[in-house]
Parts: C-alpha cells; structure tokens; sequence
C-alpha cells in the first residue's frame, strides 16, 4: 500500500472520529442537561404521586394528552420543520435571510397558538364527554387553551435556538425550565388536590416558555420590515412540511390520548395512573437519549441531505451512539422495575411494574428507529413521513383494544411492543430504498451484543423467580455497562476523559 493510501485511510479515519466526537460532544452538553431536567422531573413526579396516587395521576395524563393533542395540531409541525429552515438560513451565512426567517416564524408562532386555544374552548363540553363520558370537566378543559398558546410559542422559539445549534443555550432552557415547573407545580397540587392538577400544568408551561424567550432573545437579529404577504411567503415551505410533521405529532400525541380513554373506559382512572407511571418512566429514558442527541443531529443531518452516502455515514455514527448509551439503562428498567416505581412513584404503583418490562423493550426498538426515520425529515419527505407514523400507531391502538381484551392492562405494554417492532422494519427499508442506507459492520457488531442481552434478561423475567432474575439482570447490566463505556472511551480518542469533558464545557 503506497503513503498516499494510508494518508488518505488516516484521514477518513480521523473525519469519523471527530464526527463520532461531535455527536458525543453535543450528547454529553445536552445530556447532562436532560439528565438534571430528569431528576427534577423525578422529584416533581415523586411528590405529585404520593399527594394524587395513581387516580390523580390517571387525570393528570389525561389533561395532559389532550393540551398534547390539541397543541401538535396548533403547532402545525413549525417547532420540527422550523428547525431545517433557520438551519438552512443560518447555513446560508447571510444575516439578512436569517433574519426574515426568524422573524416570519415567530409572526407564524403566535398566530398558531392564539388560533389553536379557540377551538380547545369552544369544543370543551364535546371534549369532556368524549374522554370522561360527562362534561363535568369542561371548564378545566377550557382553562388547558392556555397551555396551546404557551406551548406553540416555546417549541417555536426552541426550534429557532435549534436551528442556530446553539446547544448551551437549549442546555439551559431545559434546566431552569425545569426547575421553575417543579418549584410551582408541587406547592399549587399541595393546596389545591387534584382540582390543582390544571392549575399545575398552566405553571410548568409558563414558566418553561419564559425560560425559552430569555434565551431565545439572545439571538442576534437584523431589525427587518415584513408585510403579512411576505411572511407568508417565507413560512409557506415550512408549514407545507409541517402539515405533514403535524399530522405525525397529531397522531404520535393522539394515540396515547385514545389509549387512555379506552382505559378510563373499561378499567378505570386509577388504571390510567398506573399506565402513566409506566410509560413516563420509560419515555423519560428515551427522551433523555433522543432529546440530547437530537437537538444537534437533525440540523447536522439537513445540512448534508443531499449527500446520500454522507447522510448515511452520519445516520449509522447516530445509531451506534444511541444503542451504546440507551442499552445499559433498559437492561437497568428490566431487571429493577418494581424498585424503580416504588422509588420514582409510591408503594401504589408497583402494579406497573409488567407494563414497563413490555415498555421499555418497545423503546429499545424505538432507539434504534430513530436516527433512521429523521432522514426522512431532513429530506423533506413529510407525507412518507406521516404515513408511516399512521399505520404504525393505527396498528398500536388496534392491538390495544384486542390486548387490553385479553390481557387487561398489561395488553397496553403489549401494544406498545408490536407498534415498535412494526415501525423498525417499515422504515429501514423505506430508507433502505431511499438512500441506499444499510446498518454498518460497526453497528452490526453492537445489535450482535446488545440484542440478546436485553432479550435475555427481558425473558429471564418470565422463567425464573424475582431473586434469580434479579441476579441475571444484575449480572447483564454490568457486562453491558462495561460494553458501553469501553466503546464510549474508544470514541473519545487517546485524550480521554477530562480533555473530552472540557472540550464540551468549552461548547457550552
């Protein structure tokens, strides 16, 4: 092999390396970040749960779903296809388009939320009668029109602070964003019960839209004059995409709302409680991987999506760095989740512990879909993109209602599980077909490790008593911790460590 070669294979080499780096690096910022925004949110929860149980729980997810519901399709997609925009403005390093991008969308922001809570307030009775079978809460229902408004500005200013990577700053938003919710939210379910659940969540989404607009307004931008026609014209392209993202929020959203309505319907509202503590205990987790590596990734893969082979390159470094940090902590969920929700939650919510084994090997599945599927956003592909996201989670509340049928509860978890497994092999060969992307060896030998592992352990659950499966769970999560950190360190380079951690703070 000639110099030239082995320059150039050093070369490649160290490219992958520092992009490997820069995924670490903006995990480790935005990581550390959601990890504080998760121990607030485990003290808030905490407290909550012991003052509610599991019934005022069950109203608090339900409330919830509907701002959640209500909010995707007052956002029309902006907060995800707003991020590509001002990523592409900025990319165009001309201060005056970055400007008339920001501008227009946050004219589009404002018009969206004031336009979203009308219908919340007029359609309130219908809404209550629909989920609760009476239209006792109406007025609470009502009073959530506030959280579309609060929440359609915050994610679009967010996208804006994503747009610009500016991954300090997203650091921070979630931080005191959390931190004032947990200080507010608490103190008014203290006072008030679960006629303070409503009260609570206008709290934690107003101050978290304030934390958002303090970091927001640090953005420097050149002081433009648009007509109504011209910001029309700017945010068209991105609403045109966004009507597709927002059909898939809509639907992402609208799911677990109907779900819990069919649970309030044929168990309970104490039922919906415990399904609550399950799902917010394993989405925790994934937000915490997805929310960290996210904010980065999707602007860094918009830029080069036109570059199929680099766009690949980049999916499969994403997907090697999820697997590597998600699977120590489910294997963790699997083998101490009745611990976990006795600690999280109270003694009530043990009864959970079934649900999030069957859970959080669906977020196993959803990890590893998910630096796959984001190609279809930064390509623009919206409709494929919504498509996909309606027949997998039509599938998921079709295989909730024969579950929960047959096996109570429990069938939701199930549910969950199938819809997953669906969706991971519908879009690999969507992306398969679309950029040619195929799993590399690298990735392949991390599937080779962890696959088993987990289904071992999540197996070991059903064939042996809680002592022994303890053991082999204890056992497995060692090993993959060890797994995990070793290929971590590999990636960080002959620096190690400390050099890599102040290279990060350097970032923020």
């Amino acid at each position: 092999m000639s110099g030239k070669s082995i320059r150039d294979m050093s070369l490649k080499a160290d490219a992958s390396n520092e992009s490997y780096r820069q995924i670490l690096r903006s995990t480790t910022i935005l990581g550390g970040a959601s990890f504080i925004n998760i121990v607030l949110r485990i003290l808030r929860t905490k407290f909550l749960a012991i003052l509610l149980g599991p019934s005022g729980i069950g109203l608090w997810a339900i409330f919830n779903s509907i701002a959640e519901v209500a909010g995707a399709v007052a956002a029309m997609g902006i907060d995800s296809s707003g991020v590509k925009r001002v990523a592409e403005a900025a990319g165009s390093r001309e201060q005056e388009k970055l400007s008339r991008t920001i501008h227009a969308l946050r004219r589009a922001i404002w018009c969206l939320g004031v336009g979203g809570m009308i219908p919340v307030i007029l359609l309130s009775p219908l809404i209550s009668q629909f989920t609760f079978g009476n239209e006792e809460h109406s007025f609470e229902i009502m009073l959530l029109s506030i959280l579309i408004v609060c929440g359609t500005i915050m994610n679009g200013e967010i996208a804006i602070i994503q747009g610009m990577r500016r991954v300090g700053d997203l650091a921070k938003v979630n931080i005191f964003g959390a931190l004032g919710g947990t200080l507010l939210a608490v103190p008014i379910v203290y006072v008030w019960g679960q006629k303070g659940v409503v009260p609570s969540l206008i709290a934690v989404s107003g101050i978290s839209l304030l934390s958002t607009w303090w970091y927001a307004r640090k953005i420097e931008v050149t002081r433009v004059r648009m007509a109504w026609v011209e910001v029309w014209s700017e945010v068209k392209p991105v609403l045109t995409l966004g009507a597709a993202v927002m059909g898939s929020v809509f639907v992402y959203r609208g799911t677990p709302y109907l779900v819990n309505v069919l649970v309030t319907r044929r168990i309970g509202l104490e039922a919906v409680g415990l399904l609550q503590a399950a799902t917010v205990l394993s989405s925790i987790y994934v937000g915490f991987i997805i929310d960290s590596m996210g904010k980065d990734y999707l602007p860094r893969l918009s830029a080069i999506a036109s570059d199929d082979a680099a766009c690949n390159k980049l999916v499969n470094e994403q997907l090697k760095m999820a697997m590597l940090i998600a699977v120590p902590g489910i294997v963790a969920t699997l083998t101490f989740a009745p611990l976990i929700l006795q600690v999280f939650y109270s003694s009530d919510f043990i009864a959970a512990f079934e649900i999030l084994r069957w859970q959080i090997m669906g977020i196993l599945l959803q990890v590893a879909s998910w630096p796959i599927f984001s190609i279809l956003l930064a390509k623009g592909y919206g409709k494929l993109f919504f498509a996909t996201f309606a027949i997998s989670n039509t599938l998921y509340i079709g295989l909730a209602v024969v579950g929960i049928s047959y096996a109570g509860l429990n069938g939701a978890g199930m549910a969950f599980l199938g819809m997953w497994a669906f969706y991971a092999v519908i879009i690999y060969s969507i992306a398969k077909y679309l950029t040619g992307f195929t799993c590399s060896s690298a990735n392949a030998r991390v599937a080779l490790v962890t696959f088993p592992a987990v289904g071992g352990v999540f197996i070991s659950g059903f064939l042996f008593d809680p002592f022994w499966s303890m053991i082999i769970g204890g056992t497995m999560l060692i090993a993959m911790a060890f797994y995990s950190i070793k290929s971590l360190l590999g990636i960080m380079g002959s620096g190690g460590l400390v050099p890599f951690l102040r290279s990060s703070k350097a970032h923020v």
